[in-house]
């Protein structure tokens, strides 16, 4: 059996049992995608992330996200949790990850725990009258049209909308799409709930790429470049957002919670 590296982190969190959870598994070598995948689906949090030594030099590390069921594009919350890892192994004020389609991402230590930087993704309106009634939601919908895959901003009335939705996943299964629902918050400058059932996560507790779409869309409305915001998910959690430039960053602490081997077959 091969004994690798395990830890489960509470990401955008405080403390355990809040934010969202995510798996990071630092490796000297790729696995197969195969086990990865099985390794995500055992794993069965929203994201499992893996991370090996950047040979290229590019960056420090080689990072890849993997759901229960899908490998994916871009992951905030895990790569926010892969950071954290690094760094409470090192004595560095950074680390950078580079990845297959997000670029070169890093994470740093802050006031409030760490920073990541994520490429922003930029939004048109357009009508989805079939993502609106799988919601069964009244609202507005943005699709990403550049920084991000197969993601939706749905802008709703208000904090109590993005409440009280109730969505018909097996309606949301077959559109391949995250859906973020937003709008101005009571507490927080603005609140969201995401929802991504076509990529086997029903609804996400706290999601880091979200934010990169949600981040310019909210700041052109609001008028200012940094502002709070929290996923009204039933974990829940808070994240400062601020533009710079083609970034935002999202700051937010980050918790371990359980520290292990994870046994794989040999031939896996």
């Amino acid at each position: 059996m091969k004994a690798l590296p395990y830890f489960h982190v509470d990401a955008f969190a405080d403390a355990p049992f809040k934010g969202n959870q995510a798996a990071v598994m630092p490796l000297d070598e790729w696995l197969s995608d195969e086990a990865m995948q099985a390794i995500g689906a055992e794993n069965n949090f929203a994201e499992t992330a893996f991370y090996v030594p950047d040979e290229t030099g590019a960056a420090d590390y080689e990072l890849r996200w993997y759901t229960p069921t899908h490998e994916v594009a871009l992951c905030g919350h895990a790569t926010l949790a892969s950071g954290h890892v690094a760094l409470s192994h090192s004595g560095s004020e950074h680390m950078t990850f580079r990845t297959r389609k997000a670029g070169i991402l890093e994470v740093r230590r802050s006031e409030s725990g760490y920073e990541l930087a994520l490429p922003v993704a930029h939004v048109e309106e357009r009508a989805m009258p079939e993502l609106m009634a799988a919601l069964g939601a009244s609202g507005t919908c943005y699709d990403a049209v550049a920084g991000v895959e197969e993601t939706t901003i749905v802008l709703l009335d208000d904090e109590a909308a993005v409440r009280a939705l109730e969505p018909d996943m097996r309606a949301l299964e077959k559109i391949d799409r995250m859906a973020i629902c937003t709008a101005r918050g009571s507490e927080t400058d603005i609140v969201s709930r995401v929802f991504v059932p076509a990529w086997g996560v029903p609804e996400d507790s706290v999601t880091g790429s979200a934010h990169a779409v949600l981040a310019p869309f909210w700041a052109e409305k609001l008028g200012k470049t940094q502002f709070t915001a929290h996923q009204a998910s039933e974990r829940g959690g808070l994240l400062d957002c601020r533009m710079d430039g083609e970034r935002v960053w999202l700051g937010g602490p980050c918790v371990t919670v359980v520290q292990g081997v994870f046994r794989l077959p040999d031939q896996a």
